[in-house]
């Protein structure tokens, strides 16, 4: 990633309970962003939240399954982003409940790589 060009953040909702094939799907679109070279991705657990559906999900009621609102988030080119935005949108064709995608244009402030 340069830091002076177009750098855009993507933004993915979803639950931990949707799936891509017979995987988590948070997981799969982390492992496809490390291949095809993303700068990085990060999955956030929320504690709380809803969608369009307006059922509250939340650690704090009892469900035999623990349904908990994720946010992915992901920095890196525009171009490349919009690639991979490509790539991945097909993968939520077939989930059973909604979910939301983002983009906006960011400025890095600082981008130290690791070792």
């Amino acid at each position: 990633m340069e830091t002076n060009s177009e750098v855009r953040l993507l933004r993915i909702y979803l639950s931990n309970t949707d799936k891509f094939k017979h995987t988590s799907l948070s997981d799969a679109i982390v492992f496809a962003a490390r291949r095809y070279g993303l700068a990085g991705a990060t999955v956030l657990k929320g504690i709380m939240g809803y969608g369009s559906s307006r059922i509250v999900q939340s650690n704090k009621f009892w469900e035999i399954t623990e349904k908990i609102p994720l946010v992915i988030e992901i920095v890196d080119d525009a171009d490349k982003i919009e690639k991979f935005t490509q790539i991945i949108l097909p993968w939520f064709d077939k989930l059973k409940y909604g979910c939301l995608i983002t983009s906006e244009k960011v400025e890095i402030i600082l981008y130290k790589k690791g070792c």
